[in-house]
């Protein structure tokens, strides 16, 4: 309970940038509350509205934004088997599936403690999240730039925070370190969205490598057998 509500009210606050800065790109204050009612994935929200604000094609800004989001998918097949929901309610909770919610369920020891942290996080996420989204855009002026009070980074800095303490092995910290030079390169280089999926790459890549040195391992040693 802890976690999932310092969780949601930290990140949650990062709508106030969300809302000024999709106010500022054309964007009307209904069009900006339905962004963050319907979509609910801040990174992808901020890649939308970034690239309208810099004149981009709504088409391809869509299409950046729906790239940045496919990793929740991958994080719903893991969540998918720990939460265990009837089918009923998967539709609802599959909504609430992104980086802070998967994050804190991930961490958790017990299936009771995956879907305290899973629900708590959600519903303290959405609820303020949306909020202060309203607020960011009907305030806009008055609250004047967001990157000043650095608003925009409360939210990765809660997830690198809870994401650190899971990285223990080498071949984890392998993949975040390739994963962080994939993303952070390709990033002047591709579309939005683009170089997360990329970097997400680094895992399966990692892997097989391993598993071509163990087989290899055990090879050698069968032969030495013989």
């Amino acid at each position: 309970m802890r976690d999932a509500l310092g969780v949601g009210v930290a990140v949650g606050l990062s709508g106030f940038a969300f809302g000024v800065t999709s106010a500022g790109s054309g964007l009307s204050v209904l069009q900006t509350c339905a962004l963050s009612l319907l979509v609910f994935t801040g990174a992808s929200q901020f890649a939308l509205v970034g690239a309208l604000a810099a004149g981009g094609n709504p088409l391809t800004a869509a299409a950046g934004a729906f790239f940045l989001g496919v990793r929740n998918a991958f994080y719903g097949l893991r969540l998918s088997q720990l939460l265990a929901l009837p089918r009923a309610v998967r539709p609802f909770a599959a909504h609430w599936v992104i980086d802070e919610t998967s994050a804190v369920a991930l961490a958790q020891p017990t299936r009771r403690s995956v879907r305290i942290g899973f629900t708590v996080t959600g519903l303290t996420l959405y609820a303020l999240w949306n909020l202060t989204t309203l607020l960011g855009a009907l305030g806009a002026e008055a609250i004047g730039d967001t990157d000043a009070w650095g608003i925009d980074a409360a939210g990765p800095a809660v997830f690198l925070a809870l994401l650190a303490p899971m990285v223990k092995t080498a071949t984890e910290r392998v993949v975040a370190g390739i994963a962080v030079v994939l993303g952070l390169g390709l990033l002047p280089v591709l579309p939005a969205g683009v170089p997360v999926l990329v970097a997400a790459l680094a895992a399966p890549a990692v892997l097989y490598i391993q598993g071509r040195r163990q087989a290899d391992a055990s090879n050698t040693t069968q032969g030495a057998d013989r």
